[in-house]
């Protein structure tokens, strides 16, 4: 993929700039920051709904991405390929972080973390059986409850963007800047995580002895033929 001049001329600029060292770089960042709290705001404003957060947190957050985005941008100049608009790429960054700082904030307040469209859902995903219906309320605060203890930051973010919320994979792949393949071994350890702590809590069955066995069996039988 080409740029044109003038755009190649302009990413060669933030980068030495960025990279340089005393008022050069004091300068370039002073133009950026700016930019990048644009960004901020607007993904700010994005997804707040969403998350139903509201009021000054919003402005802190958008400004503290802002700032960490630009730290993280400068530690990464030499992964710029200049395949488009440096501005673009570093909005990336922002983007990615102010996703990850919202996300926390919502899964540390139960009033956000679910809704009851969201436990219908969850219920579905462990197929709690139709006569233990009425327990789904405590079922999903059993999940939320593991979710904060078991699962790390990323399988957090992947867990509730695609379980809960319903996000596509490969849509979050493209946000978080990483592949499908990737988060569905994220996906399938978080799984494999909650679903142990729910069964050593009582809230799901054990899985049968024997199922591992078959499943050995048929793969066994599968491959002798």
């Amino acid at each position: 993929m080409k740029v044109d001049l003038q755009i190649e001329g302009e990413n060669r600029r933030w980068v030495q700039s960025l990279g340089a060292t005393g008022r050069d770089r004091e300068i370039a960042c002073q133009d950026l920051y700016p930019l990048l709290l644009r960004v901020a705001r607007r993904e700010v404003v994005r997804r707040a709904p969403g998350l139903r957060m509201f009021g000054p947190e919003l402005e802190d957050i958008a400004h503290q991405s802002a700032g960490d985005a630009l730290m993280a941008i400068s530690d990464r100049l030499d992964r710029f390929r200049g395949e488009s608009k440096f501005t673009t790429w570093a909005s990336k960054f922002v983007i990615f972080d102010v996703a990850t700082k919202m996300n926390r904030h919502a899964w540390r307040r139960h009033d956000v973390l679910y809704d009851q469209d969201d436990w219908s859902r969850l219920v579905s995903r462990f197929e709690v059986p139709p006569d233990e219906q009425v327990q789904a309320r405590e079922f999903v605060e059993a999940v939320s409850s593991a979710v904060r203890r078991c699962l790390s930051e990323r399988q957090r973010i992947v867990f509730m963007a695609t379980v809960v919320r319903g996000m596509p994979v490969d849509a979050l792949a493209e946000e978080l800047g990483s592949t499908s393949n990737a988060l569905y071994k994220v996906l399938f350890d978080a799984r494999k995580k909650l679903r142990a702590a729910l069964v050593a809590a009582g809230h799901l069955p054990e899985a049968r002895s024997d199922q591992p066995e078959t499943s050995q069996r048929r793969s066994t039988g599968r491959s002798a033929r």
